[in-house]
């Protein structure tokens, strides 16, 4: 066991699955899940807690074939299906990585100026506030590394943590609506609306590239092997627990209010309604919360995105199949530039109008899950490959396809709309 390990605790433990819960829970999650809320109230509480756990499903899955084989499922993907699966995924993630960086930017801008509202023009905020909130992110990943990258997630995560449930827990509904709306699945029927929003709040928590970055970050901790599986595990239920935790919270927050927008801008209309029911201390509060949601976000991909590139990139230029694999050198040119490409190129965005940009962010992001669900079916399927200890189990095939089926649907849903 290593040092860090022996110092870290339960933090080592639980530190992957909350980066994870982290870095999925943007400022489009937390909007969709208020205006959820808003539209159809706490009857949809049960969709946040089931579309984590169908997230939680896809992480397991890849940390199971990860500790079985020794691979990122990248590298298992490419050199057990072939190269032409990396310069697919290499244009795919280019693509994901410019509309998700854009949009995260213009998030943490539009939050930034909320609660220092230093410009007249809210514009003009969003683009300083935006660029300075890639600036610190870059510095802290260049300077840090993994380990401070982890203890400024932790400083991020209490302050969502405590803030956004703390706001939930003061526009508390009752503890029987509550109940209600987590037991008993119900879609309220409102002029056609309310399976559109459910659908949405259900793929909306919890991320869809970043969980590929669970592999990268178990691997920094250190942990290889089958004998890590029980670990991870306890590491994905928690960190995917604060996930439905924060989605049933914005759930609760948004059906007491009633909200226009979308995005960054739909959640500063929310702190606004906020001052009536709970006062300017309950506005500001909310905004903190959000803050430390929207950065954590961002700070999560500036981190883990880079891993995705250099991987990616090493796999589609090695001599054979059969290179061992290894940590990711967050010193080598391949990292770092892809890093100041993802911190920089992408502040453009922030002179553009973000509708589009944003929901084209959502259909990349939506279409990838489907593929993911496909790539464990098959991976951890074959039991030459993982053991069969380790191979996929019915319940967990069924789950899959589920999650498959569902989030294709998704994915649909978004084109056609």
């Amino acid at each position: 066991m290593s040092n860090k390990k022996d110092k870290a605790g339960v933090w080592t433990v639980l530190g992957p699955g909350l980066l994870v819960a982290a870095t999925g829970i943007g400022a489009g999650d937390l909007a969709t899940a208020s205006f959820t809320g808003s539209i159809l109230g706490t009857a949809v509480l049960w969709a946040a807690v089931l579309g984590a756990f169908l997230k939680y499903v896809i992480t397991e899955g890849l940390a199971r074939w990860q500790l079985a084989t020794g691979d990122t499922l990248l590298e298992g993907l490419v050199r057990r299906i072939g190269r032409p699966v990396g310069w697919f995924f290499l244009p795919y993630l280019v693509i994901w990585s410019f509309f998700v960086a854009s949009s995260l930017m213009s998030a943490c801008g539009v939050t930034f100026h909320a609660l220092f509202p230093v410009f007249e023009d809210p514009v003009h905020g969003k683009v300083v506030f935006g660029a300075l909130s890639s600036l610190v992110g870059l510095g802290l990943v260049l300077l840090g590394g993994y380990e401070l990258f982890e203890k400024v997630m932790r400083v991020c995560i209490g302050v969502m943590f405590v803030t956004v449930l703390v706001t939930a827990g003061l526009l508390w509904p009752g503890t029987g609506e509550v109940v209600k709306g987590l037991l008993v699945p119900a879609i309220p029927d409102l002029s056609g609306q309310g399976l559109g929003w459910t659908v949405a709040l259900m793929g909306g928590i919890g991320g869809t590239f970043t969980v590929l970055c669970y592999g990268y970050w178990i691997r920094e901790e250190g942990r290889s092997g089958p004998g890590f599986l029980k670990t991870c595990r306890i590491d994905l239920a928690t960190g995917y627990a604060v996930t439905a935790l924060f989605g049933v919270a914005m759930v609760i927050i948004g059906s007491t209010v009633e909200l226009e927008g979308r995005g960054a801008t739909l959640l500063i209309r929310l702190s606004d309604q906020l001052v009536e029911p709970l006062g300017p201390i309950g506005k500001w509060l909310f905004l903190i919360g959000a803050a430390g949601a929207v950065f954590s976000s961002l700070l999560g991909v500036w981190q883990a995105v880079p891993y995705l590139f250099a991987d990616t990139w090493s796999l589609l230029h090695e001599d054979g199949k059969a290179t061992p694999s290894a940590a990711i050198d967050t010193r080598s040119p391949t990292y770092r530039g892809y890093l100041f490409a993802l911190a920089i190129v992408p502040m453009a965005g922030l002179f553009w109008r973000f509708q589009e940009i944003q929901k084209l962010y959502a259909i990349v992001g939506a279409t990838f899950i489907p593929f993911l669900a496909l790539a464990l079916l098959v991976l951890n399927g074959r039991t030459e490959w993982v053991g069969e200890q380790y191979r996929n189990r019915p319940a967990t095939v069924i789950a899959l396809v589920a999650t498959l089926a569902f989030f294709a649907w998704i994915a649909w849903r978004r084109f056609a709309g």
